[in-house]
C-alpha cells in the first residue's frame, strides 16, 4: 500500500506545531501501526531528517504507551491499542492524520508524545491499600465473594493509556479515576481508605486540569479494555459517601 501521512510535528514543548505531510510505500496489511511509523522513521533518518518521535513500550497492548489520535479517533478506527491497530484495517491510497492526544492536563512533549504524569499523580494520592507488615497473610483470610472480585477485576483493566482524555470532548479523567476507585474500594483490602481514597483522588483530577464529565460517554466507547462508562456513577456515588461520613479521617 501507498499511503499519505500527515503527522503532528512539535520541537517541543514551548515549539509551535503543525501537520507535516509524508508518502509512505510498501505497507502490508500484515504492519501494526507502530511497525509502519517504525518504516517511516527508517526512511526520514536516512534522508537525513529527523524521525517522528512517538511513545511505545509492550507492543502487546498492556502498556497503554502508544496512545495516538488516529483519523480523529483516539487510537484509530478499531478498539485496541494504538501497537495492536494493523494496517489492515487502511487501504491503499488513504491519507492518515496522526495526533498526539489532545488535552490541557497532557501537555505535549514532542512531536506524539505527551506528558502523562498526571495520571501517576492521581493514582499516588490514592490508588493503594493498607498492607501489615510482616509475612504474607493466608490467600483465604480475606474472603472476597464473586461479584465483588469480577468488579474489581473488571476495573482492574484499565492500563492509564489516557484514550479516554482525549475521546472526551472536555478533556476530562473520570473514567481513568473511577476505575482505579472503584477497583479498590469495591475491595475488602480497600475499606480502610475507602473515603479518603476517592475524595482525595477527584481533588487531585481536579487539581491536574482535566476537565468535567458531562456523560458524553465517549471515553468508554474509546477505552481499549472495556471500562463501564457506570465506573463513573458509582465513583459519584463513593464520592458522596465519603463526604457524608466526614471524609477524611485522622
Amino acid at each position: 500500500m501507498r499511503l499519505t501521512l500527515r503527522i503532528w510535528r512539535q520541537r517541543g514543548p514551548e515549539e509551535p506545531g503543525a501537520m507535516t505531510e509524508y508518502q509512505v510505500d510498501g505497507i502490508v496489511p500484515e504492519m501494526s501501526f507502530l511497525e509502519m511509523l517504525d518504516q517511516l522513521n527508517e526512511h526520514l533518518i536516512l534522508s537525513g531528517e529527523e524521525p517522528v518521535a512517538f511513545d511505545h513500550d509492550c507492543r502487546e497492548g498492556i502498556c497503554g504507551a502508544c496512545g495516538m489520535v488516529i483519523n480523529g479517533q483516539a487510537h484509530g478506527p478499531e478498539r485496541t491499542t494504538t501497537c495492536q491497530l494493523h494496517m489492515r484495517h487502511f487501504s491503499d491510497g488513504d491519507t492518515i492524520d496522526v495526533e498526539p492526544w489532545r488535552a490541557a492536563a497532557f501537555p505535549v512533549v514532542k512531536d506524539l508524545v505527551v506528558d502523562r504524569s498526571a495520571f501517576d499523580r492521581i493514582i499516588g494520592s490514592g490508588g493503594y491499600v493498607t498492607v501489615p507488615t510482616g509475612s504474607a497473610p493466608e490467600a483465604h483470610a480475606t474472603p472476597v465473594p464473586k461479584p465483588v472480585a469480577d468488579t474489581a477485576f473488571e476495573h482492574a483493566e484499565c492500563i492509564g493509556c489516557g484514550a479516554c482524555v482525549a475521546a472526551c470532548p472536555n478533556g476530562s479523567a473520570m473514567l481513568f479515576t473511577s476505575a482505579k476507585v472503584v477497583h479498590l474500594n469495591v475491595l475488602p483490602q480497600g475499606a480502610p481508605e475507602r473515603e479518603s481514597r476517592v475524595l482525595d483522588m477527584v481533588e487531585t483530577m481536579d487539581s491536574e486540569g482535566f476537565g468535567g464529565c458531562t456523560n458524553t460517554g465517549e471515553c468508554a466507547v474509546a477505552c481499549p479494555k472495556g471500562i463501564p462508562l457506570t465506573a463513573i456513577s458509582t465513583m459519584n456515588r463513593e464520592f458522596l459517601r465519603a463526604q457524608l461520613r466526614g471524609g477524611r479521617k485522622g
